[in-house]
């Protein structure tokens, strides 16, 4: 079994190089099982050394011009060999036993896709409900978080990837997809949303924007979520650059 892990990462380099440290360690509990693993970076068009950083670990780097979370993991996933895709954000720190979760699901067969429940590492009383809310949400919807998402190679190209219509929920839209492709198959597979060991993520954006800042996005979500979902300016405070 080749998993291929692929890192998407803008602008990155204060958090990439802790972030591909922890995937490597993480990733040799599947040796355990002789499974092996290919690492790859999607520089999306930075201006730091997040490049750079990604060579030094080790990993496969390659370009996307346009910045676009969605672009940047569906081409990190054009050059993937593995059976499975994994795709981690690069803020974020799997551990061992996450990635142990993954592999008894992926050997049960049941399944075509996998995510995570995660934490933030600020952990706020406000961060904790929000991190509370979601792991109900996903596990209920089998909506995975964009932090951590797994799937089986196959099933990814079938279903066409990571839509670059969206700049926002992309990894809704790709469960939604995923779903109704598990249901046709036979036997019928679902998604799997691990809850056991969560992925600790980032809680920058909290930190990096003001209230009014956030308050502003949340409204324009609330109000016209397919304009959000689908204009590039709408979603500045996810993808501006800001670090």
């Amino acid at each position: 079994m080749l998993i291929s892990i692929i890192v998407p990462a803008f602008n990155e380099e204060k958090l990439l190089g802790a972030s591909l440290r922890a995937i490597q360690t993480a990733a040799a509990v599947w040796a355990r099982r002789g499974w092996t693993h290919e690492l790859i970076v999607c520089d999306n068009n930075s201006t730091d050394r997040t490049a750079a950083i990604a060579a030094e670990h080790g990993a496969t780097v390659v370009f996307e011009p346009v910045n676009q979370i969605a672009r940047a993991r569906n081409r990190g996933a054009s050059l993937a060999t593995g059976r499975w895709l994994l795709f981690i954000d690069a803020d974020s720190l799997p551990g061992a036993a996450l990635f142990d979760d993954l592999a008894v699901a992926i050997e049960s067969g049941q399944h075509l896709a996998c995510g995570a429940r995660f934490q933030f590492d600020a952990p706020t009383l406000l961060l904790r409900l929000i991190g509370g809310f979601w792991s109900i949400w996903s596990r209920v919807l089998r909506h995975m978080a964009g932090s951590f998402v797994a799937v089986e190679a196959s099933a990814f190209r079938a279903v066409g990837g990571f839509s670059t219509e969206l700049y926002v929920g992309e990894e809704l839209d790709l469960s939604h997809r995923l779903q109704r492709l598990g249901r046709e198959r036979a036997p019928p597979q679902s998604i799997r949303i691990l809850s056991r060991h969560p992925l600790l993520t980032s809680a920058r954006k909290i930190r990096l924007y003001s209230t009014r800042e956030t308050l502003r996005f949340a409204r324009r979500s609330l109000c016209n979520p397919w304009r959000v979902m689908r204009t590039r300016e709408a979603c500045d405070i996810l993808d501006d650059g800001r670090r």
